[in-house]
């Protein structure tokens, strides 16, 4: 969902002040690339980016969904 300009400098906040000093987890479905467009401000999005990036590990996970496994039709799986 759309963060609208508010929150992202409140959420900015919060990275700034963890910044390299606690550990954070993100999970996303949404591309580095697509941040601009879920925070209103592209500049806050890249300063959210730059101090989340820059010690990361980054973890790529593709595939089917683990949570929707057993709820899914057969048929649906195989495609």
């Amino acid at each position: 969902l759309p963060i609208d300009s508010e929150d992202a400098k409140l959420f900015f906040q919060l990275i700034d002040v963890r910044y390299e000093k606690k550990s954070t987890v993100f999970t996303t479905n949404i591309n580095f690339n697509l941040w601009n467009e879920v925070f209103e401000d592209p500049k806050i999005a890249n300063a959210i980016l730059d101090r989340i990036l820059h010690h990361a590990n980054v973890v790529k996970i593709t595939g089917k969904s683990y949570r929707l496994k057993n709820h899914l039709p057969r048929e649906i799986e195989k495609t």
